[in-house]
C-alpha cells in the first residue's frame, strides 16, 4: 500500500500524449516518517502513523518529544488504517516519499471540506422553499413546518438550518495523471475536498 500526506494547492489542466485535456488538482507532497505502527493485539486495530512537515522543536510538548524521539519534530501527524498487517512492510523510522507513486495509480484522498458557516435549509439541504405565489411575503427560503401532529416536539434528525461544511470527506477512485518528483507535486484527476493549503491523506492500495 502506498501512503503519503500532502497539501492541496490549486486546480489546473494537463494534456495527455493523445492530446486529451484533464482537469487536475495539484497536491504538494510532504515527505514523512512512520512514527508508530498500530497492532491488532496491542491497540485493537491496524494502522500506520505518519508524521510530516517541520515544526519548531521548542513548540513541541514533552509527550510529543518523547513520542518522536530522534526522528525529528513534525507539524502533522495522521494515521492510515490498514485492513491487515500484511498490507505494508513499513516500520517505525521508515521514510514515506512521493517516488512510490506513478502515473495511472488509483488513489483515495481524505481531506476537510470548506467551511461555509451557518446556512439555511435551501443551501444546506437543497430545500425548494416556499411558493412564489400571491400572498407569500417572506417565506421564499423558509423551511416550513418542522413538527409532527400531536407529539408536541421536533423529531431528532429533522433537517434544519445550521453550520455547513468543515466535514471529513473521502474521494475514491481518483486517477494519478502525473508525478512531478522534482518539485514534489502530485497531479490527480478531478477535484479534491478543501481549500488551498488543506492537509490531505493520499492512499493507493
Amino acid at each position: 500500500m502506498k501512503i503519503i500526506l500532502g497539501t492541496k494547492q490549486h486546480m489546473t489542466q494537463l494534456f495527455t500524449e493523445s492530446g486529451e485535456v484533464s482537469a487536475v488538482t495539484a497536491i504538494q507532497a510532504l515527505p514523512g516518517v512512520v512514527t508508530a505502527v498500530r497492532e491488532e493485539e496491542r491497540d485493537g486495530y491496524v494502522a500506520l502513523q505518519v508524521a510530516a512537515g517541520e515544526k519548531n522543536p521548542k513548540k513541541l510538548s514533552k509527550a510529543q518529544k518523547g513520542h518522536f524521539g530522534d526522528l525529528g519534530s513534525f507539524r502533522y501527524v495522521r494515521e492510515f488504517r490498514l485492513k491487515s498487517a500484511d498490507d505494508t512492510s513499513l516500520k517505525r523510522g521508515d521514510a514515506v516519499a512521493l517516488e512510490q507513486f506513478e502515473s495511472g495509480d488509483t488513489v483515495e484522498i481524505t481531506g476537510t471540506s470548506k467551511g461555509k458557516g451557518f446556512q439555511g435549509v435551501v443551501k444546506r439541504h437543497n430545500f425548494a422553499g416556499g411558493r412564489r405565489s400571491h400572498g407569500q411575503k417572506h417565506s421564499e427560503r423558509e423551511p416550513g413546518s418542522i413538527g409532527a401532529g400531536g407529539i408536541q416536539r421536533v423529531l431528532k434528525g429533522t433537517r434544519m438550518a445550521g453550520r455547513m461544511g468543515s466535514d471529513t470527506i473521502t474521494e475514491k477512485n481518483l486517477k494519478v495523471v502525473k508525478v512531478d518528483t522534482d518539485n514534489g507535486v502530485l497531479y490527480v484527476k478531478g477535484a479534491v475536498p478543501g481549500r488551498r493549503g488543506t492537509l490531505v491523506k493520499i492512499t493507493a492500495r
